[in-house]
């Protein structure tokens, strides 16, 4: 039996088709039954509507842990895909008690139960800091806790220590560390923003670059990970590291709306994340730009995804014309 947390959001739904298509018995945590319908549209995505009814689904809240005893009852390995995302500063608590406290749970959970694999879905934001003088980062470059980083960022790094902390305990591991995922399906969240951006006519583009994957990708190595005997390992997953202005404007051409035409520099960012900061505290509002990512916005830096390639010889999903298919959804 296998369990899934974060099995209502984008990469745990995608995963759970993926998983009962190959005969696999599935756990699927869930805090809310209003976020079935979603899952559902997934799963008529994949022409699998009839294998919605096969989810053992769990009530459960990975902050919770008697919740969670329940769940991993006669489970053998588990996909941990439950995260908080959020860059706003404001939420810096929710982000450690759902991403480190969260994940601290999930790992005493696999420790108590003899779990035989973990896989943990982290981030390319808990990867580390590449010096000056270089460009590519990958599952080696050191963190670098002195700079500056996101408060997801941290919640993640610090999630994946509790991770190391199991394996060093006799857990069996394996970490992704997935780009911006895109795919079909919660079209209001994460990698989607960049989609409504576009359509409410967003005029500013930059000339950074990001890691970016489809969540096909991100499942198929998550799944091919697990199966093989790999332990202790943490694996870059992004297909492309294209700029936002690349891909804002594959957006604009593919909805034929207006590409975006003013160049936000630095100073602009810098000037910009700063009102937002004072709009955010007379208004209170969540935060739209912060110092982190405007910082981000303009990085150059690549993610290096051969660790990836070479051990499992994969070959990932041309994003252009991905990104092209996907938007007919919208």
């Amino acid at each position: 039996m296998i369990l899934v947390t974060g099995a209502t959001g984008l990469v745990g739904s995608h995963l759970i088709v993926k998983l009962l298509q190959e005969k696999e018995e599935v756990k699927a945590i869930f805090r809310d039954k209003k976020s079935f319908t979603a899952v559902e549209n997934i799963f008529r995505f994949y022409n699998a509507d009839n294998l919605f009814e096969k989810i053992n689904w769990i009530k459960a809240d990975i902050t919770d842990i008697p919740s969670l005893e329940e769940a991993f009852k006669g489970v053998t390995k588990v996909y941990h895909c439950a995260a908080f995302i959020s860059f706003d500063p404001k939420d810096e608590d929710e982000l450690m008690k759902v991403n480190l406290e969260g994940t601290a749970n999930i790992v005493n959970c696999c420790l108590d139960f003899n779990i035989e694999k973990l896989c943990y879905v982290s981030s390319v934001a808990a990867l580390g800091d590449p010096l000056d003088t270089q460009i590519i980062i990958n599952e080696e470059t050191e963190y670098n806790p002195e700079k500056l980083h996101s408060e997801y960022s941290i919640s993640k790094y610090a999630a994946e220590m509790e991770v190391w902390r199991g394996f060093q305990e006799g857990l069996k591991v394996v970490i992704v560390n997935p780009g911006v995922i895109f795919g079909y399906g919660f079209p209001y969240n994460g990698s989607s923003t960049f989609i409504k951006a576009i359509k409410k006519g967003n005029p500013f583009y930059t000339k950074g670059k990001f890691g970016i994957i489809a969540v096909e990708d991100v499942v198929n190595c998550m799944i091919t990970l697990m199966k093989h005997n790999i332990n202790g390992e943490r694996f870059t997953l992004v297909a492309e590291n294209p700029t936002y202005e690349k891909i804002l404007n594959l957006v604009a051409e593919t909805l034929k709306v207006k590409k975006p035409f003013i160049y936000a520099s630095k100073s602009f960012l810098s000037f910009a994340w700063r009102f937002d900061w004072f709009l955010s505290l007379i208004m209170r509002k969540k935060r739209i730009l912060t110092k982190a990512t405007s910082k981000a916005l303009h990085s150059t830096k690549e993610f290096d995804n051969t660790k990836i390639k070479e051990t499992l010889n994969y070959h990932f999903i041309e994003i252009d014309d991905y990104l092209k298919k996907l938007l007919k959804s919208f």
